[in-house]
């Protein structure tokens, strides 16, 4: 060292430097609410179930994982598909936009395009197959569905009867039920479902009463 002494910075070049430091640290802030907002609405989400349509499945006030890119990817805050990928399988749970609610709806894919459906005492029968239906011990019943078994409530009776009716194969439109068949109001009452309402694929119960869980669904 030879004792020589830089000049001092200029003040106005230090309010400069500390602007630039602030826009910078602005900018990755936003860049990083940016692609959260992204990722929440095009690849994963999580929602609060509001009601017991799919009980006993999914309770009341269960926090639920959805994967919003098991069908397809689309462009963030849009209906506009950037890829899609295979449709909706018949015993997937899914999140959609209620067709005439202003609400989001969690059921069970029960029929997809030219499938033939029948509903009867809340029993399936699909393709002209009955879906087996199981009493465990204690009374519990288990459904067969697309070969995913699922927990199945008759407490309150089977809800409408439902068709035979046949899905028309270019429609891409699914029928859904809840899993608590008596006391649901899903595709008996307001129709199909277009493939583009069907924003994900629920799949784990993550939170109940307040305590971490991990329920496949």
């Amino acid at each position: 060292m030879d004792g020589t002494q830089l000049p001092p910075q200029a003040p106005e070049k230090i309010v400069e430097s500390r602007w630039r430091r602030w826009r910078r640290s602005v900018a990755s802030l936003a860049g990083l609410v940016a692609a959260m907002v992204a990722i929440r609405a095009s690849v994963a989400d999580h929602v609060r179930v509001p009601t017991g349509s799919m009980q006993p499945t999914v309770e009341v006030g269960d926090r639920v994982f959805v994967n919003k890119a098991a069908y397809g990817v689309r462009l963030p805050m849009t209906q506009v598909w950037l890829q899609r990928f295979g449709g909706p399988s018949v015993g997937d749970v899914v999140v959609l936009d209620s067709p005439d609610e202003d609400k989001v709806l969690l059921k069970r894919v029960v029929a997809g395009p030219g499938d033939t459906i029948e509903v009867r005492g809340g029993r399936i029968t699909l393709n002209g197959v009955a879906q087996r239906v199981e009493r465990l011990p204690g009374g519990a019943l288990r459904e067969t569905l697309g070969g995913v078994r699922h927990a199945l409530r008759l407490d309150h009776g089977g809800g409408p009867d439902y068709g035979p009716a046949t899905l028309p194969a270019l429609c891409d439109c699914y029928l859904v039920l809840g899993d608590n068949r008596g006391d649901s109001r899903d595709g008996r009452f307001f129709g199909l479902v277009d493939r583009d309402a069907i924003l994900g694929r629920a799949a784990l119960v993550f939170m109940r009463h307040g305590k971490p869980v991990w329920n496949d669904l």
